[in-house]
């Protein structure tokens, strides 16, 4: 059996500021397995994007055990949960974080440029993903000349160029419009069935959780309830 892409055992995070705690998650424990769509979802505090941090090893439990393909986080030093962010972790944020004086295409390039592919591999692949995501044709476009909608495909485009385990995608449509929101989903549904690109997703969307296969409700720092639906939509 290989092992889950994601695993929390037991995992708490408690954030202090002087004498006050809170306690951002609660004894989670959690699988996500390679090429599923996960949806976490949950009110503000639950906990979701704590979760989302700890994997994408942002932010460290403070206790508990994170995996990562079987590989405890917490065992690993600075340079290599580097290596692990750059080679195996994609990562979709609401406000994009795209470098503003980059072209869409010298975006999705910057992390596989520095993975050392081959440029003419390089090219290839960029290429063929922007096109995946519905921007041929504006490789050379900077973010200030694209809309939120067309920024949000380059960040997802940027994710998946480097081939990781997972993608973590933070409120991935908290600042587009519905249609633009629904063309996101459709086009990374699309590359979870068609690349078998593993998603998980923090919200609280109704839309991504339409299009989500398998819905994590977070309540208190906790899972509070795991639905595994027939189809995506």
């Amino acid at each position: 059996m290989t092992s889950p892409t994601v695993e929390f055992v037991n995992v708490t995070k408690v954030y202090r500021k002087g004498a006050m705690e809170t306690h951002a998650l609660r004894g989670l424990n959690l699988q996500v397995n390679q090429g599923e769509f996960v949806a976490i979802w949950g009110p503000s505090g639950s906990g979701k994007t704590t979760a989302l941090n700890l994997v994408g090893a942002l932010d460290t439990p403070t206790s508990g055990v994170v995996r990562l393909e079987g590989r405890p986080l917490g065992d690993l030093s600075r340079r290599e949960l580097s290596r692990l962010r750059r080679d195996r972790i994609g990562f979709v944020f609401q406000a994009y974080n795209l470098i503003p004086v980059f072209t869409a295409y010298e975006n999705a390039e910057a992390v596989v440029a520095l993975q050392g592919v081959p440029a003419r591999e390089r090219r290839e692949r960029v290429m063929q993903i922007l096109k995946d995501v519905g921007l041929e044709g504006m490789e050379h476009r900077r973010p200030n000349e694209m809309s939120g909608g067309q920024q949000q495909r380059v960040a997802i485009a940027r994710a998946i160029a480097s081939n990781p385990a997972v993608i973590l995608a933070d409120e991935p449509t908290a600042n587009v419009d519905s249609e633009t929101a629904e063309r996101l989903l459709t086009i990374m549904q699309q590359l979870n069935e068609e690349r078998g690109v593993t998603f998980v997703f923090s919200t609280h969307d109704p839309r991504v959780m339409k299009y989500a296969r398998r819905l994590v409700g977070m309540v208190d720092g906790a899972v509070a309830s795991d639905e595994v639906k027939a189809s995506g939509v």
